[in-house]
């Protein structure tokens, strides 16, 4: 019997003064298929757990069905564009198989002789993933891929704009599970319409929410009562330094601002750069495809792109040519431009370009030198985005460090287009992940990329070894010393 099932008994009989939310019929038929499925699932065997995990995969990668489910993506959500999400949600499944492959995630795992641990790798169960609009099929798709690798069941919270498109995912995994003879019921979700309610009862019944997307979903993750891995808000910022090589920053900058209409949360939302080579950076800037507004056309800008403090739906992921032709900036809409950029000094509420944007629109601050560089990500970061990342463009690669140690981000990215990079790429060691987690400084429980290790729980075996007491001094004789006992 599983552990919810018991504490729902104990509540009920011992405990009727407690409130306990009536579930929905049609999501406690969820939850009891997914368990059931679950359970004859987690003890498969390793390649059993592969091979559900190998058609998950196969079910967005294969090119047909990937074009399909990007297309499907755009035209329902109305964010991105479709190229940019073939090659999103191939590379990044690609990626994720290449960090599972050979990993044993069933029974003993690791054997220490030295101090008698054995580990024997567990699933958590039944997965509530939550996933946003922005990916709709790249997203679900990481997230069940991981949870299956790793035992477990799946039931995906899509955002209802996303709906169709990971319906239409979930269609063809079920499709390839026919073909593996493996139980369609591993990977279901909820039905339509989602609302929040339905979405909170899912978190509360589940052994454990993966939550990706708005903040509000996270916090309710949280409050759920079910163990959950949230992940923090983006507000990407890239400092060049002096020392940079100007040409090959720009062209990454751009590449990373333009992906997919800035859909990432990775892609950078401000650039950082040193005084000594600000008007050269900005001419590399403008032969990417940048084209920097005069303060007339920012403030046109800015009443297009937000509506009583909130980001207008009108240029969220829209191209830069559609958010300068709402922005009602018609000579820069004709224009083969691919990003837009203001120059802004200050932060907080009062400059929402200071703000995480989502859109191909990239904010510009000028540092007097290296640690006024920092600075000014810190008080970006104060504003929006502490704990995800900060993108460095040096020929000191030595200052990483320095920001590593002082900022308060979770990753340091250096000399690399930040939106392909902060999630895994085949060029870094970071493992895949579409959900970065942002440490304390986000709010988060955890400071790494998502991974198939948050989907384990492990049980830990102790045998006896030969006793070893240390000596009192050996511990504390430095202490001692030097401040006497």
């Amino acid at each position: 019997m599983n552990v919810r099932d018991t504490q729902g008994i104990a509540a009920g009989a011992g405990h009727s003064d407690v409130h306990v939310p009536q579930i929905a019929p049609q999501i406690a038929a969820l939850i009891e298929r997914s368990r059931a499925a679950q359970q004859a699932f987690e003890f498969a065997g390793q390649s059993a757990l592969d091979t559900a995990a190998a058609a998950a995969a196969w079910a967005i990668m294969e090119p047909g069905r990937n074009r399909e489910l990007a297309e499907q993506a755009v035209r329902d959500t109305g964010l991105g564009n479709a190229d940019d999400k073939v090659r999103k949600n191939y590379r990044k499944t690609l990626g994720l198989l290449r960090d599972l492959h050979g990993l044993k995630t069933c029974g003993v795992i690791a054997r220490d002789e030295a101090t008698g641990i054995v580990e024997i790798a567990r699933a958590v169960g039944v997965v509530a993933a939550i996933t946003p609009s922005t990916n709709p099929a790249a997203t679900p798709a990481n997230k069940i891929i991981n949870a299956l690798k790793c035992g477990n069941a799946v039931i995906v919270a899509p955002s209802p704009k996303g709906y169709g498109a990971c319906e239409t995912l979930i269609g063809f995994i079920h499709a390839q599970f026919a073909k593996a003879g493996l139980d369609p019921a591993l990977v279901q979700m909820l039905p339509a319409p989602v609302d929040k309610a339905a979405t909170a009862a899912l978190m509360r019944e589940a052994d454990l929410v993966v939550a990706t997307g708005s903040q509000a979903n996270v916090r309710m993750a949280y409050a759920s009562g079910t163990p959950a891995f949230g992940v923090g808000a983006g507000n990407v910022a890239s400092i060049v330094t002096r020392t940079a090589n100007l040409r090959d920053a720009a062209h990454k900058i751009a590449a990373s601002k333009t992906f997919d209409n800035a859909t990432s949360c990775s892609s950078e939302n401000s650039v950082v750069i040193d005084d000594a080579i600000y008007d050269a950076m900005l001419r590399e800037l403008a032969a990417c495809g940048g084209v920097l507004l005069d303060a007339q056309q920012k403030e046109k800008l800015q009443a297009a792109m937000w509506t009583d403090g909130k980001l207008s739906a009108r240029c969220t992921a829209k191209s830069a040519s559609q958010i300068a032709q709402s922005a009602g900036l018609a000579d820069i809409a004709t224009r083969e431009c691919a990003f837009l950029m203001v120059e802004e000094t200050g932060f907080g509420e009062s400059h929402p370009f200071s703000g995480e944007k989502l859109a191909p629109v990239l904010t510009v601050y000028r540092a007097r030198d290296f640690a006024d560089a920092a600075n000014i990500v810190r008080r970006l970061y104060a504003y929006i985005g502490a704990g995800h990342s900060v993108g460095l463009h040096t020929g000191e690669p030595h200052e990483a460090l320095t920001l590593g140690s002082t900022l308060p981000v979770a990753r340091v990215i250096v000399n690399q287009a930040h939106c392909f990079a902060t999630g895994g790429n085949f060029d870094n060691g970071l493992p895949f992940s579409l959900s970065m987690g942002c440490g304390t400084w986000g709010r988060n429980n955890f400071s790494e990329n998502l991974g198939f290790r948050q989907y384990l729980n492990i049980t830990r075996v102790a045998y006896p070894i030969a006793e070893h007491v240390p000596e009192l001094d050996s511990l504390l004789g430095d202490y001692f010393r030097r401040f006497g006992q």
